[in-house]
């Protein structure tokens, strides 16, 4: 493989050499959307302008053009209800889960007695958290750990209350206290949706230069200076990784995609179903598009 690339990096600058690596890593994903999802994608956005119906000579597709268009955002109300209440919960989950797997990952590069077992605790929800796991019986240790979660909530809920009665006395804006409530109200889903998050924040503290340490430590340089100084600006380029990736696994599995499984396998409607699915497509694409350009343009890269 060297040998093949060989000639090709000897006529590129640096950067030309860059980009070709980059083109090489991403170029098994680019194979495999397109031999495995681009025609399906296509597939779903011709059925969401048609009208689908199964009899015994086979599939019929009649093209109704914005029909189910109309219907998904007009008529069917679960839509809308469940299409806002995601984007919601990404928006606010978000900030929460990239600041607490930064703080994490942060507290767990430090040296201390049991620092092994600490990483594979805050990674342990992921795994309860996977599809194989959760298919188990109700009877399992994941049944009793949800019921376990479910009567936590009760105390979680007074103690954001007394928490809020002393942010007003406090004067704190009431944006601000709501938003923070919420987050102690959400803990258990923070936690459980950060290990992956935490693993990457640990690598890319643990590739920076113990170095620049040392010289800020001589300078004078306190350990908070230090951590918005050389830590975080290093780790940036991996908080648009976890932000991104956060994305993704937020709007993997909810409210959203259950009802659009429940319309098109369900209901057999697939093309109300295929619309549902192009209308969230498009809306989490506009997600990640707004959170890469403004995140992207903070992010600095060390050559």
């Amino acid at each position: 493989m060297k040998s093949l690339l060989k000639p090709l990096l000897l006529k590129r600058s640096n950067a030309g050499k860059k980009a070709l690596w980059g083109f090489l890593y991403i170029l098994p994903w680019l194979l495999g959307f397109f031999l495995f999802f681009f025609v399906p994608l296509l597939s779903s956005l011709r059925f969401s302008f048609s009208s689908i119906t199964a009899n015994s000579e086979g599939i019929t597709v009649q093209y109704i053009g914005i029909k189910n268009y109309v219907e998904a955002l007009t008529i069917n109300t679960s839509f809308n209800r469940a299409l806002t209440e995601s984007i919601i919960n990404i928006v606010v989950n978000i900030p929460l889960i990239v600041i607490f797997s930064l703080f994490l990952a942060v507290l767990l590069n430090q040296k201390f007695i049991g620092r092994s077992a600490a990483r594979a605790i805050f990674f342990l929800p992921v795994i309860l958290a996977s599809g194989v796991i959760m298919n188990l019986e109700s009877t399992s240790l994941v049944q009793a750990i949800s019921d376990a979660s479910s009567g936590a909530k009760v105390v979680r809920s007074l103690q954001s209350f007394e928490l809020e009665e002393l942010m007003l006395q406090a004067g704190v804006s009431d944006w601000i206290v709501n938003y923070l409530t919420g987050s102690v109200n959400r803990i258990y889903q923070i936690v459980s949706q950060s290990g992956v998050q935490i693993l990457i924040f640990l690598a890319g503290i643990q590739t920076i230069s113990p170095q620049l340490y040392e010289a800020s430590k001589m300078e004078g340089a306190t350990g908070y200076e230090a951590f918005w100084k050389i830590t975080f600006p290093m780790v940036s380029p991996l908080i648009l990784v976890n932000v991104i990736y956060t994305i993704v696994d937020s709007v993997s599995t909810n409210e959203v995609t259950d009802l659009i499984l429940d319309t098109g396998f369900s209901a057999f409607n697939f093309g109300l179903s295929s619309a549902m699915a192009t209308l969230y497509f498009l809306a989490v694409a506009l997600i990640l598009l707004a959170s890469t350009y403004l995140i992207s343009r903070k992010v600095f890269y060390y050559d």
